[in-house]
């Protein structure tokens, strides 16, 4: 398994993590504890020492079940991680006990990589307001917490507020081939070497949609002389940043295990000619989005209560890595708060205020037109 050293900490962890918010699962929605152990076990026998969840990982379930599968390993063999949930945060109270309450469900004395988790700019003022980083401190005191760091998700401009903030030990931003200006992205990612902090990377293969590409795009890489799977370049990919010190995988499959072991058990870097053909890939998914929507939200807020900024970001993520059962998904769950396209009375507001001067009215039909085509095919 490849390794990778936290100069700033002075330790040294496998580049593969398990990440534990996709365990496989029951028919009733619970964790399938049988194939998710054997899962866990397999991966730390080939060398994986990094485990991280978080507090509302399968409703809750994933932390108590973790602490559990751990306990038949030497507490200084692996490194957890774990997350305060900031949008559950409200006093000084609340910290001290959902940190105690995690300790409890994890049955363990510590934790080697505490996260405040998802920050943005609402929950970095919660932050400064309370006081969380001084009673993460004193926690670390205590001998509770080894390693204080945090998970992201905002503009760049946000992230770089918060780097500056703190001499933090680490930090987790998304990052993969295709998101390379989202969120915090690569000018993030140089920030943090600037900053000589070591980087935890979650979303490498993009929730998934990078595992398998559509395969006139996944024929790109079918010609590299060291082709394995889409996911493996993904995480290679990834791999090729120096400062990338872990890269986290949601593995829902055993097969997803035995992939990414053997990615990372006989790595090999990217060469220049795949990296070219990346680049192909990107140009390629690139040209298969549906419209320019930016999210911009001018047209926004609908008379009628269509996220229409939403609407066109699914519909593009459709038209580019071709999923269809997570496009029928998008469209059921922005039914259920009445969002979606079919309630648009076609009024025109949107497109007055539509800076990219898009189509939105006939978008917004074709939308439609194309989740009850897809509906057809899969009766």
């Amino acid at each position: 398994m490849l390794k990778r050293k936290f100069d700033k900490l002075n330790i040294e962890t496998s580049i593969l993590g398990f990440g534990c918010m996709r365990f496989p699962q029951n028919q009733d929605g619970s964790i399938n504890e049988v194939l998710a152990e054997k899962m866990l076990d397999k991966a730390i026998a080939n060398g994986v020492n990094y485990i991280d969840t978080a507090y509302p990982y399968h409703s809750g379930a994933s932390e108590p079940f973790v602490g559990r599968v751990l306990e038949k390993y030497h507490r200084d063999s692996y490194y957890l991680a774990t997350k305060l949930p900031m949008w559950k945060i409200n006093t000084k109270e609340d910290v001290y006990e959902t940190f105690n309450e995690q300790l409890k469900r994890l049955n363990k004395d510590y934790v080697d990589f505490y996260l405040l988790h998802a920050l943005n700019k609402d929950h970095f003022k919660k932050i400064k307001e309370l006081g969380i980083v001084e009673i993460c401190e004193e926690f670390r005191r205590l001998g509770k917490i080894k390693y204080l760091g945090f998970s992201f998700h905002d503009s760049y401009d946000v992230f770089e507020e918060i780097i500056n903030y703190y001499n933090w030990d680490f930090c987790q931003i998304q990052l993969n081939y295709m998101d390379t200006n989202i969120q915090a992205g690569l000018k993030g990612y140089e920030l943090t070497v600037q900053k000589n902090i070591p980087l935890i990377i979650m979303e490498p293969i993009k929730g998934g949609v990078l595992a398998k590409l559509p395969s006139t795009v996944s024929e790109i890489l079918d010609g590299s002389t060291n082709k394995k799977t889409d996911s493996s370049y993904a995480l290679r990919y990834v791999a090729s940043f120096e400062n990338v010190k872990v890269i986290l995988s949601g593995m829902s499959e055993m097969e997803h295990v035995d992939d990414n072991l053997n990615t990372f058990n006989t790595y090999t870097p990217l060469t220049k000619e795949e990296f070219d053909r990346i680049d192909q890939v990107v140009n390629e998914l690139n040209k298969r989005v549906k419209n320019g929507c930016t999210g911009c939200r001018y047209c926004m807020p609908c008379p009628v209560g269509v996220n229409i900024p939403r609407n066109f970001f699914m519909w593009n993520e459709y038209g580019m890595y071709d999923d269809k059962n997570a496009f029928i998904e998008r469209v059921q769950n922005l039914m259920k708060n009445e969002m979606f396209v079919d309630k648009c009375v076609k009024c025109g507001k949107c497109e007055k205020a539509c800076p990219q001067n898009l189509s939105i009215r006939e978008n917004l039909e074709q939308i439609n037109k194309d989740y009850q085509k897809l509906l057809n095919e899969t009766k």
